[in-house]
């Protein structure tokens, strides 16, 4: 339940600094805006990377779809996706 609900928070916070872009904001707070954009997109490609590269080499490939959701809603879809392969962690 609570990760749904990061997820929803994510789509949220994504929509908002995706909106800036459509329709800029006042001054002040569209340069903020923009300055989050590109820092939330740094961190999750990161994460992405540091999971990809952290893989082992004989384990499963990462599918595009996985790939695109982590990307998109960051640490929850990591931890749902630990959830999964790892349960007993």
């Amino acid at each position: 339940m609570w990760l749904n609900l990061g997820r929803l928070l994510m789509i949220c916070v994504w929509a908002f600094l995706l909106l800036n872009l459509l329709q800029p904001f006042p001054t002040p707070l569209r340069y903020f805006v923009h300055v989050a954009l590109f820092f939330m997109v740094i961190m999750h490609g990161l994460q992405l990377v540091l999971l990809r590269a952290t893989q082992p080499k004989d384990a499963p490939k990462l599918s595009g779809v996985t790939q695109a959701k982590i990307f998109f809603f960051g640490v929850f879809e990591l931890l749902a996706w630990q959830k999964k392969h790892y349960p007993k962690m």
